[in-house]
């Protein structure tokens, strides 16, 4: 017993290291795989179970990684708070619904929404004009930031694919600033979903403490390789997408197949 204790508790390191180290490396999309490797790598079963854990560890990256984009001035603070207070809510509605639907559904429907965030990453991410502020700015922000904060807590994952666009949308800002913004986001939304998750009893608290700390080095292993391979970050963004999508048709044939 104590022996696969200790083999699922290096498992988890390691998957944590993997999902830091690909976030620094590419940035947005690498926590899309934290469910995954905590369901058939690290050995956690029960898929509540795996998406409460994993936000849980979302969250924690996020705000780990906001510092060094607050201390270059690339958040927009009455940005980020407008846009995670309407946001909370909508982790907590789509938290709520998450835990109340099968886990095999939801499993499937996890696998669908990589597909979607491979395509994302595909696509890359365009820069765009400055046009911040933009008239009207808050009434938009509090709209989309519930409508993605309402996603990221149904799945418990960051979201930034969503939030990042959806930050340039509704506010006019670059994309520096939209994806420094968004980890507060990132980072919120995430906490609101582990609490809601953890006062079910879905949060593995063990588990969650070794991803993070594994993702803890992961990401300043990335960040060091980061600027090693800025070069081939296109090529390295479609090898990454290319395995979200090979892992997503995994989960689809093991969900339909159970």
């Amino acid at each position: 017993m104590t022996h696969l204790l200790t083999m699922q508790a290096l498992l988890a390191i390691a998957c944590g290291s993997a999902v830091g180290f690909s976030l620094a490396l590419i940035g947005g999309g690498g926590s899309i795989l934290a469910v995954p490797l905590l369901l058939y790598v690290v050995g956690v079963h029960d898929p509540h179970l795996a998406i409460g854990t994993s936000a849980l560890a979302v969250s924690f990256n996020a705000f780990a990684n906001l510092i060094p984009h607050a201390r270059a001035g690339h958040v927009r603070w009455k940005v980020a708070f407008t846009f995670a207070a309407t946001g909370v809510l909508g982790a907590f509605i789509g938290s709520s619904i998450g835990k109340a639907i099968n886990g095999q559904h939801l499993l499937v429907l996890f696998a669908l929404l990589m597909m979607v965030v491979a395509g994302f990453m595909l696509r890359g991410r365009r820069g765009g004009v400055d046009r911040y502020p933009l008239p009207g700015m808050y009434p938009r922000l509090g709209a989309v930031g519930l409508g993605t904060g309402s996603l990221a807590g149904f799945f418990g994952i960051g979201g930034g694919f969503l939030i990042v666009p959806g930050l340039m949308f509704a506010s006019g800002m670059e994309i520096i600033y939209a994806i420094g913004t968004s980890l507060f986001a990132v980072g919120a939304f995430g906490l609101t979903a582990a609490t809601n998750y953890a006062i079910s009893g879905l949060v593995d608290w063990p588990v969650a403490a070794e991803f993070i700390g594994g993702g803890v080095v992961g990401g300043w292993l990335g960040a060091m390789g980061a600027k090693r391979l800025a070069k081939t970050r296109g090529a390295l963004n479609i090898i990454f997408a290319l395995a979200i999508i090979a892992v997503a048709i995994l989960m689809l044939v093991k969900s339909l197949r159970g």
